[in-house]
């Protein structure tokens, strides 16, 4: 009781305090602030499963940039590197955050993420419609089977409207998401190139998957949609007369043979 009489009788202790308080909350702000973009390449490596690394990170948190490298997890020797340096800058958006992303050697114009808050416990993603190119090679640093199929050509990207909602362990899409892989090639066949293809998501309820073939001598179809949070899909892959000697070698990777055809089925 005396102590606190005397606390109370001690105008000299509020100051003090008052001052320690406001240099442990200055301390947090300009470590939110200056932040190293190591951190944010820690952040994405363990999310990712270490399939996502950024080497070499430079600048901050907030803005900097990076070698964007895709592999096949821990362990995986089967790393492929981004042509060309990826820049990102994070700011604060109504309600949430916004990240742009700019990559010279694949994006037409900076790639708009938004992230925000999405009911009780929920949160969605917004893209902004865009256009990129890739190079089908950087499928090889995702481990199996692509690392076998070694695929060689451009992969062509393009979204409208579209984002994903997580929300009570929940999933669901809307907008469209399209990539074409333009004029493919492997090292499990001579035929150079084998084709080219599209694959189409749709968001809705439910959401679709669609793979179509634009031309080429392999032949890759296939539809499917998402039920119960699960993807299930089933598509078929064949080769045109007079190519399946070529073309026997891909499609035993790609799926169950039944005679001429790979059968594909996920889910």
């Amino acid at each position: 009781m005396q102590q606190r009489l005397f606390a109370a009788q001690n105008p000299a202790s509020s100051p003090w305090r008052w001052s320690v308080a406001g240099a442990c909350a200055g301390l947090v702000l300009a470590i939110g602030v200056f932040a190293p973009a190591r951190w944010l390449a820690a952040l994405i490596k363990q999310a990712s499963s270490e399939q996502v690394v950024l080497v070499a990170p430079r600048g901050s948190f907030w803005q900097g940039s990076a070698q964007l490298v895709f592999s096949g997890g821990a362990g995986s020797r089967d790393g492929m590197a981004l042509p060309g340096p990826l820049t990102w800058r994070i700011r604060p958006a109504w309600g949430g955050l916004s990240l742009e992303l700019n990559a010279g050697c694949c994006l037409q114009q900076a790639l708009q993420v938004t992230a925000k808050p999405a009911g009780w416990g929920g949160v969605q993603l917004a893209l902004s419609d865009s256009q990129s190119r890739w190079p089908a090679g950087l499928l090889a640093g995702l481990g199996t089977p692509w690392n076998t199929v070694q695929a060689q050509g451009e992969l062509a990207a393009s979204t409208q409207n579209f984002n994903a909602r997580w929300q009570h362990g929940q999933l669901s899409l809307a907008g469209r998401l399209q990539l074409d892989a333009l004029q493919i090639s492997s090292r499990l066949s001579t035929l150079q190139p084998m084709g080219s293809y599209r694959l189409l998501l749709q968001g809705g309820n439910p959401s679709t998957l669609q793979l179509n073939t634009l031309e080429g001598s392999l032949v890759l179809t296939g539809q499917g949609q998402w039920v119960d949070q699960r993807l299930r899909f089933d598509g078929a892959a064949s080769a045109t007369p007079g190519s399946i000697d070529a073309l026997s070698n891909l499609l035993n990777i790609i799926g169950r043979r039944n005679g001429a055809t790979a059968v594909i089925k996920v889910g």
